[in-house]
């Protein structure tokens, strides 16, 4: 009598859930109407901006440095954005309320994984725009003004600057969305955090990294005029701040009812 053969083993992807909430999180954020109406106003104000510039120095012959000129717009994509990024990822997970039962609950996806998948979605959503916007923005500085002023090293390090900072901003809102309810409140005290922190970190001394400091050194920064050490401790104190509020906001989403 032929023995039957053994089972192959099955092999579990414990992160299967994580990747599956990782992609739709992706494409529902890439489909919404904010995060387009973000591209597009960013797409807009930068071509203006880049077309206004060349056109001045082409009927009057004023040119303004690219540094100054790139650091009005990376600039603008903070403070003149920050608001559609909140908008975009206080609702992350207050706005599922729902479905955040049925998943978690019903579904056997774990609550971290849930809210690792969304951080990081939103993450690499955000700052991957981010960073084509800003190439895009730099290429159009070399075409059509010609500048010799920018350095490789420094334009680097001004795209990490603010790209910490937008760690940050979309850090905070999945965090806080995570921690409430209701949509338009993670949205009013993700903007009264981020505002209210960035206004009392400009009252600190000099010697301290500060966001409103770090914006106004863009322009050196880009031309490679800048403090290694410094950036270093702005960039990695974005990063920690960011790390500890996303690990504040899982464990109190994992706690909670849904």
């Amino acid at each position: 009598m032929d023995t039957p053969s053994p089972m192959p083993a099955l092999k579990i992807n414990r992160w299967l859930p994580y990747w599956a909430v990782f992609g739709a999180d992706a494409r529902q954020t890439v489909q919404s109407w904010i995060y387009r109406l973000w591209v597009l106003l960013s797409l807009a104000a930068a071509a203006g901006f880049l077309l206004y510039r060349f056109g001045a120095k082409q009927q009057a012959g004023f040119v303004q440095p690219a540094p100054e000129m790139i650091s009005d717009l990376l600039t603008w994509v903070v403070w003149g954005s920050v608001t559609l990024i909140i908008v975009l990822t206080a609702g992350t997970i207050s706005g599922e309320r729902g479905i955040v039962a049925d998943s978690v609950l019903s579904r056997g996806i774990s609550r971290y994984q849930y809210f690792l998948g969304k951080w990081h979605a939103r993450l690499a959503v955000i700052l991957g725009t981010y960073l084509v916007l800003v190439v895009l923005a730099l290429a159009g500085a070399f075409v059509l003004l010609h500048s010799d002023m920018l350095t490789l090293d420094g334009c680097a390090v001004a795209i990490a600057v603010v790209g910490a900072l937008l760690v940050l901003v979309v850090t905070c809102g999945v965090s806080v969305s995570a921690l409430s309810t209701n949509t338009v409140v993670s949205i009013t005290l993700v903007w009264l955090l981020l505002y209210g922190a960035g206004f009392l970190m400009s009252l600190l001394p000099a010697n301290y990294p500060a966001p409103d400091r770090a914006l106004h050194n863009l322009p050196h920064v880009l031309r490679g005029v800048y403090d290694l050490q410094m950036v270093g401790r702005l960039i990695s104190g974005a990063l920690s701040l960011s790390l500890l509020i996303a690990i504040v906001g899982m464990i109190g989403f994992a706690r909670r009812d849904v």
